[in-house]
């Protein structure tokens, strides 16, 4: 989630090279239908999304729960378990690897379920003051957590 720039040295860290801009990572999982239902902590920018998944033992709490979740090629290699896979992920192609029929109708596939999940994304980048944020991750995670509940609350009336 892109962030209005801090000055100083502690700015350094929130400023990601592959967006080119100052911001914050977020984890979220939502419901089948794009209800946001668990947000992350709120890492630097220049954090990686498999890296800070596997902070949060994501796998180990989903596997717990019995429960399961649908996650784009950012997420490939995440589940340490291929006889019971809790993180469904697409297929990648690479330079000496093309895609088969067979995998591209998967991949295919497994984005239409995750475009509902998509919107709920969405919907979190739409509050603007969050892009005006100038704050530390410490309270920006206390923030959007709040913004959870009450966005919660509007959907459940």
């Amino acid at each position: 989630m892109r962030t209005r720039r801090r000055t100083g040295a502690e700015n350094r860290k929130n400023f990601s090279g592959k967006h080119k801009a100052h911001g914050l990572l977020f984890l979220a999982l939502t419901d089948e239908k794009g209800n946001l239902i668990w947000v992350s902590a709120a890492r630097p920018g220049r954090s990686s999304e498999i890296t800070a998944a596997r902070h949060d033992k994501i796998t180990g709490h989903l596997r717990e729960a019995g429960l399961g979740a649908l996650a784009d090629l950012g997420f490939v290699g995440l589940d340490d378990d291929p006889d019971d896979p809790v993180i469904i992920t697409g297929r990648k192609a690479t330079r000496n690897h093309r895609l088969t029929g067979a995998e591209k109708e998967a991949n295919r596939l497994l984005n239409r379920e995750r475009a509902a999940v998509e919107h709920g994304f969405a919907n979190l980048k739409t509050w603007r003051f969050l892009t005006k944020i100038r704050m530390d991750a410490r309270h920006a995670t206390t923030l959007l957590r709040a913004l959870l509940v009450l966005a919660n609350t509007e959907v459940h009336r």
